[in-house]
C-alpha cells in the first residue's frame, strides 16, 4: 500500500516512492510513502495560505475540540502506533510507547491552550485611551523535524501552530515517514480542515529547500543538525520571517564525590544510551571528580554490561539498533577516532549480530578523555558516551561549560550548595539536578544556548511566543 501525501485536502501521489525499512530487521519493509516534489510543496503552501484566514478567525473552542479529537485517538492507540514507531525508528518498545503517550498529552495541553490564550490590557498616559494587547496567529507555519522522535516532536511543533489558529506543511524526516502518516490521517478524522494542515515527506534537499524558498512561509520550526539550522536561519532571515531552530547538543552529566553513586550511574546510563544515544539531550560528557572516578567508572561499566541490545520489538531490549546505516558508520568513525585521539575505550563500540539483520552497536565508553577530544567536542548521535575526569567542582563547571552547545547540563549531588550553584551557572538552557540529562515534562519550556537553539522556547506556555504575534490595539470610545 502506497502512503500519499496529504495536500489540500486531497492524499495525493508524489513524484516518486521510497521504503521505510525497519532498523531492526531490515528485511521488513514498513511500508512505501510517496516522496514529494517541488511542485507539490509549493500546493501544500498555496492551500495552508488559502485556508488560513477563515481557520484563524475560527472559535477557541472549535480548535479545543479538533486537538482533542486527536489527543484522544493518540492515545487510544497508543500501543498500535508504538509498535509503527519501534518498527521505523528503532526506539524500544517502552521507549516508543511513553513516546506516543507524550504525543497525546501534548495535543490535550494545546487543546486547552486554544482556550487560554492570553491577553492584557493597560492603563494609558494619556486621558480616556484605552489600550490593549493580544496575540494572533503568525500565519504559514513550515514544520521540519527530525527522526530521533518521529511523532512527539511533530507533535510539539503542529499542536501549539493548530492551538493559535496557524495553518501548517509538514516535512517529517525522510527515515521516518509512518509516525508523521498517522498522525495527519488522525488529524484529518479529528475534523482540521482542508488546506489547514498539509503533508509532504520526501528528502530535506527538496522538500524542506521547497519549504524555506517559498514567499508564503511566514514562519519554520526546525529541529536537525547544526549544520542545516543555519542554513534555515541564513533562509528566514532573508526572507525576514521568524524561525525556530533546536540542534545539536554535548551535554555533560557531572558528578561530584558526595554523589549517590548508585542513582549517578543510572542517570549516565539513561542519559547516555536509553533510545540508542539518540536524543539531542543524551549525556555525552561524563564529568566526574578525581576522587571517585575509578569507583564511578567500575560501577558504570558493570551496570552497561547489564544493558541487553536487540531488536526493538524483543521483550527486554534496552537499546535498540542505531537508526541506519549511515548513523551506524558515523558513529563506528567517531569510536575510531577516539582510540586514536588517546582515549581508553573500556568497552562496547563493536556491531553486534542479532537474530534479525539489522543497525545494532554495542554501547560505548571511553575513560581518560580529555574535553579537547573530537569525541568530547562534537555531537555523535550514538550510544557513545566519554568519561572526564575533575579536580573539584569548580573545574568540572569549567569543563562542562567549555561548549559551543549549550542544550542541557546535569549534575549528580547531594549538596545544596553545589546545585544550586550549578543551576545558577551552568551555561544551558535546561539543567537537571540527579536527574538524567534527558527527559522532560510536556507543559515546560524546551530549548538551550549557544549552537544547541536560537529562538523562542518551544513546548508549555511559552510556544505562545513562536506560533504567535502580538497586536497593541488603541482606542479612544
Amino acid at each position: 500500500m502506497l502512503h500519499k501525501n496529504y495536500i489540500a485536502g486531497e492524499w495525493l501521489e508524489g513524484a516518486g516512492v521510497s521504503p521505510n525499512i525497519n532498523p531492526s530487521d531490515t528485511s521488513d519493509v514498513v511500508g512505501e510513502y510517496a516522496q514529494a516534489d517541488v511542485v507539490q510543496v509549493d500546493a501544500a503552501v498555496d492551500a495552508a495560505h488559502a485556508a488560513f484566514a477563515g481557520w484563524s478567525r475560527t472559535s477557541p473552542q472549535e480548535r479545543h475540540d479538533i486537538l482533542l479529537r486527536a489527543s484522544t485517538e493518540i492515545l487510544t492507540r497508543r500501543e498500535e502506533l508504538a509498535r509503527l514507531l519501534a518498527r521505523e525508528e528503532g526506539k524500544t518498545l517502552l521507549e516508543a510507547t511513553y513516546e506516543v503517550g507524550r504525543a497525546g498529552q501534548i495535543f490535550d495541553f494545546f487543546a486547552g491552550e486554544a482556550l487560554r490564550i492570553p491577553g492584557e490590557k493597560f492603563a494609558s498616559v494619556r486621558p480616556n485611551v484605552e489600550i490593549e494587547a493580544t496575540r494572533e496567529p503568525v500565519g504559514v507555519i513550515g514544520v521540519i523535524a527530525p527522526w530521533n522522535f518521529p511523532i512527539a516532536i511533530p507533535a510539539w511543533k503542529i499542536a501549539p501552530a493548530l492551538s493559535y489558529g496557524n495553518a501548517v506543511v509538514f516535512k517529517p524526516a525522510d527515515l521516518v515517514p509512518g509516525s508523521a502518516h498517522a498522525l495527519a490521517e488522525i488529524l484529518v478524522r479529528a475534523g482540521v480542515p482542508k488546506g489547514v494542515f498539509n503533508l509532504v515527506m520526501g528528502r530535506g534537499s527538496v522538500v524542506g529547500q521547497a519549504i524555506l524558498d517559498h514567499s508564503q512561509i511566514d514562519a519554520v520550526t526546525f529541529t536537525g543538525s547544526v549544520a542545516t539550522g543555519r542554513r534555515v536561519a541564513a533562509a528566514c532571515a532573508g526572507a525576514m520571517r521568524k524561525f525556530q531552530l533546536e540542534m545539536g547538543g554535548k551535554n555533560p552529566l557531572v558528578v561530584l564525590a558526595d554523589a549517590d553513586l548508585a542513582n549517578a550511574v543510572e542517570c549516565a546510563v539513561n542519559g547516555a544510551y536509553f533510545a540508542t544515544g539518540q536524543r539531542c539531550t543524551a549525556s555525552s560528557r561524563i564529568i566526574v571528580e578525581e576522587s571517585i572516578y575509578k569507583q564511578f567508572a567500575d560501577a558504570l561499566i558493570e551496570r552497561i554490561r547489564a544493558l541487553v541490545v536487540d531488536n526493538a520489538l524483543t521483550p527486554g531490549t534496552h537499546v535498540g539498533p542505531v537508526v541506519d546505516a549511515a548513523q551506524l558508520e558515523q558513529d563506528l568513525s567517531y569510536i575510531s577516532v577516539g582510540q586514536a585521539e588517546g582515549a581508553k575505550l573500556a568497552l562496547g563500540g563493536e556491531r553486534l549480530k542479532r537474530a534479525t539483520p539489522g543497525f545494532y552497536l554495542a554501547p560505548a565508553l571511553f575513560l581518560d578523555a580529555e574535553n579537547s577530544m573530537r569525541i568530547s567536542r562534537e555531537e555523535i548521535f550514538g550510544p557513545v558516551s566519554a568519561m572526564i575526569a575533575a579536580r573539584n567542582y569548580d573545574h568540572a563547571l569549567e569543563l562542562a561549560n567549555d561548549t559551543e552547545f549549550g542544550l542541557c547540563a546535569g549534575i549528580c549531588t547531594t549538596s545544596l550548595k553545589r546545585a544550586a550553584h550549578f543551576k545558577r551557572h551552568a551555561e544551558a538552557g535546561m539543567v537537571m539536578v540527579n536527574l538524567p540529562t534527558a527527559g522532560i515534562d510536556y507543559h515546560a519550556p524546551f530549548g538551550g544556548r549557544k549552537a544547541s537553539s536560537l529562538g523562542p522556547r518551544e513546548q508549555g506556555r511559552y510556544a505562545s511566543e513562536f506560533y504567535t504575534t502580538v497586536k497593541t490595539a488603541y482606542t479612544l470610545p
